[in-house]
């Protein structure tokens, strides 16, 4: 082969083959700038089916029915790990002393899981994996594994079984001992003539370790049968029968008392004695009869210094009148109280002292998993009062419908919301937090954010997002506007001193909300004023304003008519909310001033609030309006209801569109798009641009010449509906009618693709009481393809967002460029549109629908910053519905990074998406759980924590390792990049978005538009996670 003379034309060669733009400095950058993670998961397991706590750790431990687990210890030490299989995890046992855990699924699979340091922090891995089985041809009853206990030595298990063996397995390794099994009919032997009878043995409903001789374990018999049994002398020591059904059975700490609880909600005490080999109970007690009852499904008897010993059980409730309540009861000297849960009762643990050498167990904490939520009660201080959580929040306990967040608060404003949020906690324990094994190693957050959550209950949370425990500062209702059907004041947890049961409803989950209509769907809070709108389903718009004291005030009221020029429309959907007249007392917090009513009661769409010019404006789906909240009047308002948009006046709570009605959208949709693709029209069709009255034709609208990889995006008919449905509203001090004078100016995107831009007049600081607000539109842009605006931007002469209201007086940004033009940046859901202004000519563009059914679906303007210089870079962070997320540079609107983060189908995921102003994110995995993701290389808020049972390693004898083995689902930290390979889902997402139930439970709370198409990036599973943030946000 002739060698290639002449070198120097290499380097042109080789050009041919770079990709047109591609700059290898840039993609340096690219690098140093962006970084795909998923981080962590805020609230609370989806699901919970397990419980489990280790008192020598300190560590709390929750199964799911999707296959998690996960590991809770003090605030910032988090574990989650998911086995291979999603079935739901039945049990959860720590080992005593020991960085190991072993759980029980409903396959009937053990696994073994060990916390491990590795890199000066713990990972939590799965070891071995184990299935009992049986002989060939039994039944599998045989070995349906319904009991583990752990023994004390760490070395063994004792599995009691359906059938009523009793199976022993040695640990690491799960080596069945065949030689150590106990069988029934080894027990049915060993047991006197009289009580002989095959009818007391079925399956195995307790084992328990003596808690003063590891040699004898306790057998607990559903028929009621109760055998201790002596492991090195395989004999029966002591045998106990009831008369009724056996639920459980505890040990008292000395050994010498059995309690067991029974199906007719009774509970029996037995004493330990060699006197008598079958002693009748010592006393026997149906706590709430003596009509029938339900049955107490454990029971935990615990010695207190004191005085009587703490009783404390589940269930036992009448039947008829109280059959349906979830309670655990406590019972010490004269005080008993039935804590009642709004959710069923998965299991409860006490927390007792941990020295198994004390004389009492001196319990001072209950905690109880339930289905929806975990509660904690302080069994030392009188009252036995909640204990605040600082982590496992229920993010559900009303339906979520909408989020906000909002970085770097304020100090001041932070001290504000934690005071007034302190107020509404004094209810809650004075007790530290009292599961607190481990050690977080995140270093504090730098900088305090908030994320705000909107509720179908017309409540407003503000939760502590800073770091990685998402803890509750502030709860706002806007209830008490209203005139509802159940007094604000009521209290539901007030009883007569003599009713019996002695109920107490605790926890905060309360899925039932007064009404619909209150369901906050929009949020803007101003961090520099104080300012805060909020707007809900039937149209109704507060303003509040933070106030330190408690206040009785008059909420004004205001109404909008955004028909007030149509004629011939009648409104189909739900009325008003009913406004309260009088003075109205407000607790200390965020207090409404002011109610706007938009009519028709429409859902509100979108939502700007400018605290500077004192300015709130607001869109249904049939206008969008203008308030000036200082001087608390209405400066305009527009319709901008098309003549066919008939569903718009049906409201989403009125009743389903028909059948009917949907296949005739639908075909006439197709026949639309098959004469469009026959008769096209013209490259030259015009777009629209309207200022003041008058419309002309722009060339840079009309020519929209297409790359070669992209596809023409398809016009879409005016006559879909929705059309006037407003998507969008925002403030800029821009250019809007000429080049010399900049003013106040709101901007309106539709979902028909058009834009409205309105000039303000705002009378100076000194003149705002006396002279009014004025508006004037200025300009109507139509969108040729008439894509819904998802997304309006203004940048100013250095091509840099405009920067928010209050953000230059607070010397936290520069002042805006007004000497160069400025641009106006467009985002609908098909394309990004740069324009000039104030002449509003086309500039440049980028569609999405290279990518075949792309559309946008979340937008916001992100700071990324780098971890080697101080200076960053303003880009769009992008969401689509087939979810993926792009970061698309500005003003040149290119694509720098692409990344998959929610699954495709899961469409109340990507509804529920919500950008932080740094480059990371939060989204709905489950109705109570946020995951939260980072594109930026320098924010990354994620737990890593070290658990050591170096301490408490000398307790236990059989502390060996086990084999080595490719390590489970846990958390791998690392990163991907555009292009690379996918791999399938390793975390709890994709269990918990396997689940039909889940999305819907997600959907009917959340407004989401119906995506197909894409790629779904698996859910990184690391255990051990970093916080690693390189600066202030």
């Amino acid at each position: 082969m002739p060698e290639v003379s002449g070198g120097g034309c290499r380097p042109s060669r080789m050009r041919r083959f770079l990709r047109p733009g591609h700059d290898p400095v840039r993609e340096r950058l690219k690098r140093d700038l962006f970084q795909f993670n998923k981080t962590v998961e805020h609230g609370f397991p989806h699901q919970p089916s397990a419980l489990g706590y280790s008192p020598s750790l300190r560590i709390l431990a929750i199964g799911t029915r999707s296959g998690a687990i996960k590991l809770y210890g003090a605030p910032g030490v988090e574990f989650m790990g998911l086995h291979r299989e999603n079935n739901t995890v039945t049990q959860i046992h720590l080992l005593p002393g020991q960085c190991q855990l072993v759980t029980l699924l409903d396959d009937n699979s053990l696994h073994l899981w060990s916390l491990k340091i590795k890199g000066g922090a713990s990972e939590l891995q799965e070891d071995e994996s184990f299935t009992l089985r049986g002989p060939p041809g039994a039944a599998p009853s045989a070995t349906q594994i319904t009991v583990v206990l752990p023994h004390s030595s760490c070395e063994l298990l004792y599995l009691g079984t359906e059938s009523g063996n009793v199976f022993v397995v040695q640990l690491p390794a799960f080596r069945v001992l065949e030689d150590r099994t106990i069988s029934s009919d080894a027990v049915l032997q060993r047991l006197p003539e009289e009580a002989r009878h095959r009818r007391v043995f079925e399956m195995v409903e307790a084992l328990q370790e003596h808690p003063r001789d590891p040699n004898q374990i306790l057998i607990g018999y559903s028929r009621g049968l109760v055998v201790i049994w002596d492991l090195q002398g395989s004999r029966v020591l002591y045998h106990f029968l009831s008369s009724q059904q056996l639920e459980n059975i505890c040990w008292q700490r000395d050994g010498l008392l059995l309690v067991s609880c029974h199906s007719d909600g009774s509970y029996c005490q037995w004493l330990v004695s060699s006197d008598a080999q079958q002693p009748e109970p010592l006393r026997s007690l149906v706590p709430y009869g003596p009509f029938p009852c339900k049955a107490i499904t454990k029971i935990l008897w615990l010695t207190s210094r004191q005085g009587l010993p703490f009783i404390i059980f589940q269930g036992g409730m009448p039947r008829a009148s109280y059959g349906d309540r979830h309670c655990i009861s406590v019972v010490h000297d004269s005080q008993q109280t039935a804590f009642d849960f709004t959710s069923r009762v998965i299991d409860f643990t006490v927390l007792t002292e941990a020295d198994p050498t004390a004389a009492f167990d001196d319990p001072y904490v209950l905690v109880v998993l339930a289905e929806e939520e975990l509660v904690v009660i302080d069994l030392q201080t009188a009252g036995w009062p909640p204990v605040q959580l600082p982590y496992l929040a229920s993010l559900h306990c009303s339906a979520i419908t909408c989020s906000h967040h909002v970085s770097n608060i304020p100090l001041k404003l932070w001290e504000r919301i934690i005071a007034a949020g302190s107020r509404q906690n004094s209810h809650f324990s004075t007790m530290e937090w009292p599961i607190d094994g481990g050690t977080s190693l995140t270093p504090a957050p730098p900088q305090r954010d908030l994320l705000l959550t909107g509720h179908e209950d017309g409540t407003v949370r503000f939760w502590d997002a800073s770091g990685v425990c998402l803890r509750l500062l502030y709860k706002l209702s806007t209830v008490h506007v209203f005139l509802t059907d159940t007094d604000p004041n009521e209290n539901l947890n007030t009883q007569g001193e003599d009713e019996w049961p002695p109920l107490r409803k605790v926890g905060s989950f309360d899925p039932y909300s007064d009404d619909p209509r209150l369901g906050i769907q929009k949020i803007f809070l101003c961090k520099y004023s104080g300012y805060l709108a909020v707007a809900g389903t039937a149209g109704q718009v507060l303003v509040l304003e933070l106030n330190d004291e408690a206040a009785e005030q008059t909420v004004e009221q205001v109404e909008a008519d955004l028909l007030q020029d149509q004629e011939g429309y009648r409104w189909k959907g739900h009325e008003r909310l009913t406004a309260r007249s009088g003075p109205v007392h407000f607790e200390p917090g965020f207090q409404p001033f002011v109610l706007v009513q938009c009519q028709p009661p429409a859902v509100v769409t979108s939502l700007a609030l400018h605290s500077e010019w004192r300015l709130v404006a607001f869109g249904t789906s049939h206008g969008f309006g203008l308030f000036d909240h200082q001087q608390q009047r209405q400066v305009f308002v527009k319709c901008t209801l098309h003549p066919s948009d008939q569903l718009a006046l049906e409201g989403p709570l009125s009743r389903v569109k028909s059948l009917k009605k949907s296949l005739r959208q639908s075909f006439r949709r197709m026949r639309r798009s098959r004469v469009s693709s026959r008769k096209r029209l013209p490259a030259g069709t015009p777009g629209e641009v309207q200022e003041g009255s008058a419309k002309a034709e722009r060339p840079g609208l009309q020519n929209m010449e297409l790359a070669p990889v992209q596809r023409k995006i398809e016009a879409r008919s005016a006559e879909d509906s929705f059309t006037g449905f407003v998507r969008t509203l925002y403030f800029a001090d821009t250019y809007l009618r000429d080049s010399s004078r900049h003013c106040p100016s709101l901007w309106a995107g539709t979902n028909g693709g058009t834009i409205y831009a309105f000039s303000l007049r705002v009378p100076p600081a000194e003149r705002r009481m006396d002279e009014p607000v004025r508006a004037e539109q200025a300009k109507e842009i139509q969108l040729m393809h008439r894509a819904p605006v998802v997304g309006i931007l203004v940048l100013d002469g250095h091509s840099v967002p405009l920067p928010e209201p209050l953000e230059v007086a607070h010397d936290l940004s520069k002042s805006p460029d007004m000497q160069g033009s400025h641009q106006l940046l467009v985002v609908s859901e098909e394309q990004f549109k740069v324009f000039t202004l104030p002449k509003v000519s086309a500039k440049l563009k980028l569609k999405l629908t290279a990518l075949e059914g792309s559309r946008v679906r979340r937008v916001s303007v992100a700071h990324f910053g780098s971890r080697r210089a101080e200076d960053g870079e303003h880009h769009l962070a992008v969401l689509t519905n087939l979810g993926d997320i792009q970061v698309v540079s500005l003003p040149h609107l290119k694509p720098q990074v692409r990344y998959s983060c929610i699954r495709r189908e899961d469409v109340s995921g990507i509804a529920s998406c919500v950008f932080t102003k740094y480059g990371q994110g939060f989204y709905l995995i489950s109705p109570s759980e946020f995951e939260r993701f980072s594109l930026s290389t320098k924010w990354l808020v994620e737990p890593r924590c070290l658990v050591d049972s170096a301490e408490t390693k000398n307790r236990c004898p059989g502390n060996r390792a086990g084999p080595k083995k490719a390590p489970s689902r846990a958390r791998i930290s690392g990163t991907q990049s555009d292009g690379e390979e996918k791999l399938p889902g390793l975390g709890m997402e994709r269990a918990l978005l396997s689940d039909e139930r889940v999305l819907k439970e997600i959907q009917s709370t959340l407004e989401g538009d119906r995506g197909s198409c894409g790629n779904w990036c698996s859910p990184r599973a690391a255990v051990e996670c970093s916080l690693s943030n390189g600066g202030a946000e």
